[in-house]
């Protein structure tokens, strides 16, 4: 079977506790190498997942020849730099969430993308590829639930080191980047549209400057989404869905897990039905996606105006804060 030869720009935890061991069982892809600017770091990495290559500093990788694709999980601030860079290179890309600083950033990736119409790059929202997701989805669109009127999530944790990248003002971080893109980005894709306007109360941290508690309302044409994020509040997790006949309940929305299987609540009439999915790596599928559509010369299944929409939405609630007022988009 033919598989893709992908390479690693850093050995980010993401990276090292869940996309490298998720690729390496994929049907589709081949790890062949992984950067860092620690070489000491790279080579325990490789040595670790059994990686043949391993080089210090990015560029070195990007170099390589028998290098096609490369996944990017770096800080927020260098995703779209060596996202271009590896374009340059002729390399395809997939590029860790969110995929720039913001919008306007990302929609001058997607211009060097056009310049380069045979290379896929790709923002690596991994939970859209989840069967749980895809099955609210098939339930919302075919009218299971009636006609969708509110969405409620929420997702934090507890992160007051200051060497944090979460923390970083500078590397892109705080709560709406890190994690609240989440909710915005399940709302988007439930509604099937764009927002037509948000509205946001936030919590900024006095020395880091970052948000960290973010509270917002995002207004579509036939309901709303609420949500909140912070990364200085105990840990949680929830996302329901409500219709005007049913509603939808996860027990694990953003990162179930890969070990057993992952269920979700679907009321309807008064009757509450338990939906079990299968054992599945949602990062496993994620990568077998993107590099399928590599070797069939594909569309990417998520295109990267996806990546900007959720940004401007991310730069729009902030602009809410600040106006104390409904903001439209």
């Amino acid at each position: 079977m033919e598989k893709v030869q992908w390479g690693v720009l850093g050995a980010a935890t993401i990276a090292v506790e869940q996309v490298i061991p998720a690729m390496l069982k994929s049907k589709y892809c081949n790890v062949l190498a992984i950067a860092s600017r620690n070489k000491v770091k790279a080579q325990k990495t490789a040595e670790k997942f059994g990686i043949s290559k391993c080089y210090e500093g990015y560029q070195e990788l990007l170099n390589d020849a028998d290098i096609e694709a490369v996944y990017i999980p770096l800080p927020n601030h260098l995703h779209v730099e060596w996202a271009i860079k590896a374009l340059k290179a002729g390399k395809h890309v997939l590029v860790e969430k969110p995929a720039g600083m913001n919008a306007k950033e990302v929609l001058g990736l997607q211009d060097e993308a056009q310049k380069n119409p045979g290379l896929k790059v790709m923002e690596a929202f991994m939970y859209k590829f989840h069967p749980q997701w895809v099955k609210a989805k098939e339930l919302i669109d075919s009218g299971e639930i009636g006609t969708l009127k509110t969405i409620q999530s929420s997702f934090s944790f507890f992160d007051d080191d200051a060497t944090s990248i979460t923390n970083r003002k500078s590397f892109g971080g705080g709560s709406l980047m890190d994690i609240g893109c989440y909710s915005i980005s399940i709302s988007r894709l439930l509604f099937g549209e764009e927002p037509k306007s948000v509205m946001a109360s936030i919590e900024y941290h006095p020395e880091y400057e970052v948000d960290i508690l973010a509270s917002g309302i995002l207004e579509f044409e036939q309901g709303n989404a609420t949500f909140f994020c912070a990364t200085q509040l105990d840990y949680t997790q929830q996302a329901q869905i409500f219709g005007t006949k049913g509603s939808i309940r996860f027990e694990i929305p953003f990162n179930p897990p890969n070990d057993r299987p992952s269920k979700m609540w679907l009321t309807k009439d008064e009757v509450i039905t338990e939906i079990e999915f299968e054992i599945c790596d949602q990062y496993t599928l994620q990568a077998d996606a993107f590099s399928l559509a590599i070797l069939e010369d594909k569309a990417t299944p998520v295109p990267l105006d996806d990546a900007i929409d959720n940004l401007t939405v991310i730069g729009k609630l902030h602009e809410s804060h600040r106006l104390g007022s409904r903001v439209t988009i």
